[in-house]
């Protein structure tokens, strides 16, 4: 009976689907915490997948969409406005007609350097951004540096070969939504205060933000 019994016990199990693929790819946030005096970090893919990274983004997709509709408008009423002289134009004495060209030259010149310069502002608000993102995220690489009983972060792009157990992005990634959500100036604020003030050597450089925003046609003479 209780050989019968086993048999039956071993059927069952053999009946019982083994949901292989689940074991396999383990959530980044489950892994097992293994101590290496040595871990690797994505500091690119740490700050996009972050709640910051992400705030961030949609904000300076936002800014660049409304900056690029402002300059069609704007140009859509210079182009205007230069028609409307150049048809008044066989009715104006030349000097006259000389006078306003070259004010309005002067006038789409300066709107022109007003509106690049807000693209560029585009651009230095998104690297201060990922700035102050580092300097708040660097300071929480202590709790895991004491975790995994390491000494020392690197780059993963200086890496070679590694097992894929010593990289910290996700585990970082974690404890920085956590604890600065989606960032800003009052959470850097709130930063532990021996953040860096600047970026890590081995931090990637900033990406310069894809500028939206259409030039402002000159006037044609």
């Amino acid at each position: 009976m209780r050989l019968r019994v086993l048999s039956l016990a071993v059927a069952l199990c053999a009946a019982v689907p083994i949901a292989a693929g689940a074991q396999a790819t383990p959530d980044p946030a489950e892994r097992i915490l293994v101590p290496s005096p040595v871990l690797t970090l994505d500091w690119e893919r740490l700050y996009e997948g972050s709640l910051w990274g992400q705030r961030v983004r949609d904000d300076l997709e936002t800014a660049s969409a409304e900056l690029a509709a402002e300059n069609t408008r704007i140009a859509d009423s210079l182009v205007a406005e230069e028609r409307a002289l150049t048809d008044r134009r066989p009715a104006m004495p030349p000097e006259a007609f000389r006078a306003e060209a070259d004010a309005f030259d002067v006038r789409v010149t300066g709107i022109r350097a007003a509106q690049e310069e807000k693209a560029r502002a585009l651009g230095r608000r998104a690297e201060e951004e990922r700035q102050a993102f580092i300097a708040a995220a660097v300071p929480l690489l202590d709790g895991v540096l004491e975790a995994r009983g390491a000494v020392a972060v690197l780059d993963a792009r200086a890496i070679i070969r590694g097992l894929a157990l010593i990289d910290v992005t996700a585990e970082l990634g974690a404890r920085v939504d956590a604890t600065l959500g989606a960032g800003g100036t009052q959470a850097a604020s709130d930063a532990p205060a021996d953040a860096a003030p600047d970026t890590p050597p081995d931090a990637p450089e900033p990406r310069p933000v894809p500028e939206g925003a259409a030039p402002v046609p000159p006037a044609a003479d």
